[in-house]
């Protein structure tokens, strides 16, 4: 048993050599540190990126939404959605349950439905977000499209505007 066990370290030592030689340094990104940026330039929403993944479309961020605003009907494309409810509460008017602090969401792509927040506490969600959203007008032709490369480009717009450095750590 007990040569078992030292060449099971011996394993275990060989490839974390093995596989630290190769992985992706650790990244650390402080929310606080981070401005809220408008998703619409209307106000009423803002985020806080704190992650681009241009490899696989992904992205992360806080999203806050105001009291009593709305997030026009739109469409998840091209993958899914998972959200966690840090404050406030939120649902879709299309839907019949409701979001509050530690309910975890999950959109499946091509889901249809309009943001609400609660009229008193808003809202501040963590969204982790493949494909793209697609935002529809009112005879549901699409408007705006976002996917990480538009998300990060507003990041970067907003950035410069305000003289901000932007944050090369939040790209991997």
């Amino acid at each position: 048993m007990e040569t078992k066990q030292v060449s099971s370290r011996i394993v275990d030592d060989v490839m974390n050599a093995f596989t630290e030689r190769f992985m992706l340094p650790d990244r650390v990104n402080h929310s606080t540190d981070m401005p809220w940026i408008p998703f619409f330039e209307d106000g009423g929403s803002w985020f806080k990126p704190l992650r681009f993944d241009f490899t696989t479309g992904l992205w992360i961020m806080l999203f806050k939404v105001d009291e009593g605003a709305k997030l026009s009907r739109h469409r998840h494309t091209g993958g899914s959605v998972i959200g966690y409810v840090i404050e406030g509460k939120w649902h879709y008017l299309e839907k019949d349950w409701k979001a509050k602090p530690g309910t975890l969401i999950f959109e499946p792509p091509g889901d249809i439905h309009t943001l609400c927040a609660d009229p008193v506490e808003g809202m501040t969600t963590l969204f982790i977000l493949t494909g793209s959203i697609q935002f529809f007008e009112q005879d549901n032709t699409i408007y705006r499209e976002d996917d990480v490369f538009a998300i990060y480009k507003r990041y970067r717009d907003y950035c410069e505007a305000n003289g901000i450095e932007p944050d090369e750590n939040l790209c991997y």
